[in-house]
């Protein structure tokens, strides 16, 4: 019986060290993912911000396209078009 009790402290022991070992090791491994995870959180986040000063800048490009200032100048100058004359004006009325 002197061997079985000197037996079950070590082996006790031997499963405490394995259960402590593991835990580290999950530990490190979960710290690690997250650091991962982390860095690409903020990798994205940074693209996000690069995506919406692109956005912005083509709003900015569109709305300038689309001035009527610049729609008549090329309504005039590249297509021709004049304004009708009073006369050349005609409004339809509903019944």
């Amino acid at each position: 019986m002197k061997t079985l009790s000197k037996q079950q402290p070590t082996g006790l022991l031997i499963a405490f060290a394995l259960v402590c070992v593991v835990s580290a090791v999950a530990l490190v491994y979960t710290k690690h993912e997250a650091r991962k995870l982390f860095v690409e959180l903020e990798r994205l986040s940074d693209e996000r911000d690069e995506l919406n000063i692109e956005w912005g800048q083509l709003q900015i490009e569109q709305s300038t396209w689309a001035t009527h200032a610049r729609i008549e100048t090329l309504a005039t100058g590249d297509l021709r078009l004049s304004r009708p004359e009073a006369g050349d004006i005609y409004v339809i009325e509903r019944q």
